[in-house]
């Protein structure tokens, strides 16, 4: 495989540090609000890297953080007067539920910050020790950048025409800043009941230092892949390398890559211009997870997306084609009939496939080739050439396609079966109903759609289909 690292500027082959394992770590949410689309389009960059690295053979470790403690878990808590944990668990909750909207594969790590403070601590203390540290006159401990002689390596950042001197305790600052930045935040009242002792008295992390303790116990000291949104790579990535490498003596990471900004009909997006949009805001419009899941696949990951609400009605007529195109090749399948094996095209197809998802997650040339796959067989079988086993082969091609994207479904459409976790979800809502918590019986029937399953409540109870 081939990826193009951010560190380097350049594509480079693709070689993990422990034979066919991969170690990789992906910034995750901060969890003060639900996520918005700009963020899942980053998450599923990601999934689909995991996807294809296990496509091509690997077995990956991924380690995805939460970010529950920093300034603006602390501020929207105080402000709705819950507690920290309380007020984070609806958003991990809702992240967790998003992610099976999205058909994001599980991490095998979700760690929480707070749950990793003695971790940070340690490693705040061999800074301290080694001299990278110092504790400033708020009795905050922060990193010196100019101790860090390799410090904007990854942004390219000219640091002899940077400022000197300045100190930021705040967990994000402006990206023609570079300055000390806090590893630890000793107490003030406006972080109210939120601290945590240590040798320095009582305080709290910065977010900084939140990944590199937790992907350090998880990953070790040198791991394969770091991603992350590109507004990520300054400051964030930055001082990640400068404290894990200051810390350990040794490379913090092989492979960097990033993800590009998500656009809203050619604008940034933001509140202030009303096209900011949650997933569940896309949910209750009517759009499923799927056909959300193929509009923020559908660019490359290194070019900029530019989302449209219109987008989605191209997208639910794709689909519906696949499916309508399943149903016929289903239909040859059980035909018996002699014909076409489709051997040599899906073989094609395959390989080529193949390599594009190796070459840098090449997405274009990847649905390029789904849609030639297509293309070619609904000319076979309208000239009554594809046999059955040709239609087994393209089904099975399909199915395979499925790895990376996660969207066709090839069998759903014509056996009908209802999924565990749909049924579960059935019954769940039943209960609620019954028990008269009709808000979480509407929550699981706009669950439900987003998965793309309809609920229909009939004289024999309710039943569930999928949606067109």
């Amino acid at each position: 495989m081939k990826f193009y690292n951010t560190f380097t500027r350049s594509e480079e082959e693709f070689s993990p540090i422990s034979g066919n394992e991969v170690r990789m770590y992906t910034c995750g949410p901060t969890v003060y609000n639900y996520a918005h689309i700009g963020n899942f389009r980053a998450y599923l960059f990601e999934d689909f890297l995991r996807r294809a690295l296990k496509y091509c053979g690997f077995k990956v470790v991924q380690v995805m953080n939460l970010t529950d403690i920093d300034d603006k878990t602390i501020r929207d808590s105080k402000a709705a007067g819950v507690a920290l944990d309380a007020y984070t668990r609806k958003f991990k909750d809702a992240f967790f539920q998003d992610l099976e909207t999205l058909r994001i594969e599980k991490a095998e790590h979700y760690p929480e910050a707070t749950r990793h403070i003695p971790e940070m601590i340690e490693i705040i203390k061999v800074l301290l020790d080694k001299g990278y540290a110092y504790v400033g006159e708020d009795k905050s401990i922060y990193y010196s950048v100019a101790k860090f002689a390799d410090y904007g390596k990854l942004a390219r950042i000219d640091m002899e025409n940077q400022r000197p001197g300045a100190r930021v305790k705040t967990d994000e600052y402006g990206k023609d800043a570079v300055a000390d930045f806090a590893l630890w935040k000793a107490w003030d009242e406006n972080d109210g009941d939120v601290f945590w002792e240590s040798p320095w008295g009582k305080g709290r992390p910065g977010w900084h230092i939140e990944c590199s303790a937790m992907s350090m116990k998880y990953l070790g000291k040198t791991f394969d892949i770091h991603t992350g949104g590109i507004d990520n790579m300054f400051p964030h990535h930055e001082d990640e390398i400068a404290q894990s490498e200051a810390a350990n003596g040794c490379r913090f990471v092989n492979y960097w890559l990033h993800c590009e900004h998500l656009i809203v009909n050619g604008q940034k997006m933001s509140k202030s211009l009303g096209n900011f949009f949650t997933l569940r805001d896309l949910v209750a419009k009517g759009f499923t997870g799927r056909e959300i899941r193929w509009v923020l696949l559908g660019t490359h990951y290194r070019n900029k997306l530019n989302f449209t609400l219109e987008a989605f009605t191209q997208v639910k007529n794709t689909l519906q084609k696949f499916s309508d195109f399943f149903v016929r090749l289903h239909s040859v399948r059980n035909s018996g009939a002699q014909g076409d094996t489709a051997e040599e095209l899906v073989g094609r197809i395959k390989t080529a496939f193949r390599t594009a998802v190796a070459n840098d997650l090449n997405i274009s040339e990847a649905l390029a080739l789904v849609f030639e796959l297509e293309h070619e067989v609904n000319k076979l079988m309208e000239s009554g050439k594809l046999g059955t086993k040709g239609a087994e082969a393209v089904l099975a091609q399909f199915r395979d396609f499925d790895r990376i994207f996660a969207v066709f479904d090839v069998d759903s459409a014509v056996t009908g079966e209802v999924p565990a976790e749909i049924t579960k979800l059935l019954e769940e809502r039943t209960a609620a109903k019954k028990n008269k918590n009709y808000a979480r019986s509407d929550e699981i029937r706009k669950e439900l759609l987003s998965l793309g399953w309809i609920i229909e409540d009939t004289p024999s109870g309710p039943r569930v289909k999928k949606a067109k």
